[in-house]
């Protein structure tokens, strides 16, 4: 039967051919979305004899790269994997029947699959073969990989990262606009790094038409990075524009790169597709709006996460002007703030990073807690979240 074990009731060994695993797994970090990272080690009288991990949607998943590299060596091996092996048939057969047939004697997992329809039956599978699990090693890093597949399947809403750049009087643009650049080179490299992990990318109208962003994945910009993976693997997020007042046009350097976006606009409007030409890339999506604390009416954000998460969207990054971002803070949407300060003073008549109009005394104020400092390049990185 399974039992769930703590780490310091494993062997040294079992714990560095899991940390191969997830070595492994985070290999398909920037690929796999919106499927799991996932990492698999096959293990003979102690010495690796198979591994691999999920590349992305709809290929090998990592057990079956890591059974079909040990080969023959597989028969009485025991395999480490960082995910509960599926169990059901989708776009490829299930993983627990083919470490079944391989025929694993054990199998060591970090987690269990927290998709309640499945969870637990993989293990349920390769218990009834006569296969030894335990579960549990390397649990909480195990997590730390799929933080925003975890949230999708046990809350239904995806893991929402807010990303801003300001100088360190936290200022994001100077009073007529000009905000390129407050970062330096290294920051805005590892922006493109949040992009590429993320499934989807959230930004308003105004970046789109005032900064003419373009929020893709550039891999000429992505540094050190760019050398681990070729450019045709890197996939681009889907971008997602709220457009709540339809300024948006086709001639925007938006739509010059070919790949998904979502408009989201009002429910009250006509059949905005058919009023522009629009590329075939671009989904016009209607939600309802609601009135925030000026009595403006906006885009229900708590509607839009919830028609991502429908979509299958679970790691989101927001990028966007002190608007939209503070009204994702606002209404406690958001679960992690990434923080570029550059070591720069702008003036109290630079534009200030969050507009948060129902914040009126210091008990109100948003509190966080700070989980990461780092220097990147000369700029201060903080992750924080929210608590």
């Amino acid at each position: 039967m399974s039992e769930k074990f703590t780490d310091d009731t494993f062997s040294l060994s079992e714990q560095t051919f899991m940390e191969r695993a997830i070595e492994l797994a985070k290999l398909g970090h920037y690929t796999t979305s919106p499927n799991p990272r996932v990492g698999c080690v096959i293990v003979k009288d102690e010495f690796i004899v198979g591994e691999g991990y999920h590349k992305k949607a709809g290929s090998g998943h990592a057990e079956v790269h890591a059974l079909a590299h040990a080969g023959e060596q597989a028969n009485g091996a025991t395999a480490f994997v960082t995910l509960e092996p599926c169990s059901h048939y989708g776009r490829t057969p299930p993983c627990a029947e083919a470490l079944i047939k391989a025929g694993i004697k054990e199998v060591v997992i970090a987690m269990v699959d927290p998709n309640p329809k499945v969870s637990g039956n993989g293990i349920k599978l390769l218990e009834q073969a006569g296969i030894t699990t335990k579960v549990g090693l390397l649990n909480s890093e195990a997590k730390a990989l799929n933080i925003g597949f975890i949230k999708l399947m046990t809350e239904q809403k995806p893991y929402v990262r807010l990303k801003m750049a300001t100088s360190l009087d936290g200022k994001t643009a100077m009073a007529n606009g000009e905000s390129k650049w407050i970062t330096g080179t290294k920051a805005r490299q590892d922006v493109q790094r949040l992009r590429a992990q993320s499934c989807a990318i959230i930004c308003g109208a105004d970046s789109v038409i005032i900064d003419q962003a373009k929020m893709t994945v550039r891999h000429s910009d992505l540094g050190a990075l760019a050398k681990s993976y070729p450019e045709h693997e890197i996939r681009q997020p889907v971008r997602v524009v709220i457009d709540s007042r339809n300024r948006l046009t086709p001639d925007l350097e938006l739509f010059k790169q070919n790949s998904p976006i979502i408009i989201i606009c009002a429910e009250s409007e006509s059949s905005l597709e058919k009023q522009q030409h629009w590329p075939h890339f671009v989904e016009h999506v209607q939600l309802p709006l609601v009135a925030n604390a000026n009595n403006e009416h906006k885009i229900n954000l708590k509607a839009l996460l919830s028609y991502m998460a429908k979509r299958g969207f679970n790691d989101l990054l927001v990028e966007a002007g002190a608007t939209l971002a503070g009204a994702f803070v606002e209404q406690e949407l958001v679960d992690e703030f990434i923080l570029y300060q550059a070591p720069k003073l702008m003036g109290a008549e630079a534009k200030s990073m969050l507009a948060m109009p129902s914040v009126k005394h210091l008990v109100e104020a948003k509190a966080l807690t700070i989980k990461e400092t780092s220097m990147v390049g000369d700029d201060l990185c903080i992750v924080a979240r929210f608590s």
